[in-house]
């Protein structure tokens, strides 16, 4: 974090849409086996026109929001760091090779954290997914693939 700021002046790039001050910062398309969110060049409050939008399937299925992190209160921020953000560019492939576009990046607790490489994996990650892949099914329990173990020499 930069001098003065504060975990609470970072926002959480995958929120509910019921925390405070949420705000619309993407929206999911893609197939069910590979959603893809489409950020929004600026970010929306959240409003119940806006909730109603999403029909039948909860907001976060549809949207993604965010809003401030809510860091230590979270279940996926341990040592002191985002889980998510942390295993996302461990564990996923990257599907942009350019920035995309983000109306939170300079507040973002992922981008602050990860840096760019978590700004690649980013639109692959829908807060909430019927059928999550077994990935992020990891990512989101926190548990990470041992890593390799290396090799005696010979």
């Amino acid at each position: 974090m930069k001098a003065g700021e504060s975990s609470s002046d970072l926002l959480c790039p995958s929120a509910r849409s019921t925390w405070p001050d949420a705000v619309v910062i993407g929206v999911v398309g893609g197939t069910a086996e590979s959603p893809r969110v489409m950020p929004m060049e600026q970010s929306l409050a959240v409003t119940p026109q806006i909730l109603a939008m999403s029909g039948p399937v909860e907001p976060t299925e549809v949207f993604r929001f965010a809003s401030r992190c809510q860091a230590g209160c979270c279940k996926h921020f341990q040592n002191n760091a985002c889980q998510l953000a942390a295993g996302g560019v461990q564990m996923l492939r990257e599907v942009t090779a350019d920035l995309p576009k983000c109306s939170i990046r300079a507040n973002c607790r992922w981008f602050r954290q990860e840096g760019a490489a978590m700004c690649r994996r980013c639109p692959q990650i829908v807060t909430d997914q019927l059928q999550p892949t077994p990935v992020m099914v990891q990512i989101v329990t926190h548990i990470r693939p041992a890593p390799p173990l290396a090799q005696a020499a010979v």
